[in-house]
């Protein structure tokens, strides 16, 4: 299964994210960085099997990217098995 990682110390931004994203996911040249965009690439262009996994995010990132994490729920459950993700809060220090 083909694996990817979000580090959200590195990401604050949902341009940041769309960056990352469009090299993690391998997404095409036309990706048009929305929600909708995105979307459309996890259920129909990306290679499956694919273990999604957002690291490092803080409680404000939670708010900040609360739809981001809705739509990979929302793929998770569209896609079944071929598709995981999960996300994980910052380890307090």
């Amino acid at each position: 299964m083909n694996k990817a990682i979000f580090d959200f110390e590195r990401i604050g931004t949902m341009d940041d994210f769309y960056i990352v994203a469009k090299r993690q996911l391998n997404l095409p040249e036309h990706f048009g960085k929305n929600l909708d965009a995105l979307w459309d690439s996890l259920t129909g262009d990306i290679e499956l099997p694919l273990a999604v996994r957002f690291e490092n995010m803080s409680m404000s990132q939670l708010e900040i990217f609360d739809k981001l994490i809705q739509l990979f729920e929302e793929a998770s459950g569209e896609l079944g098995e071929a598709f995981s993700f999960e996300y994980y809060l910052r380890k307090a220090v």
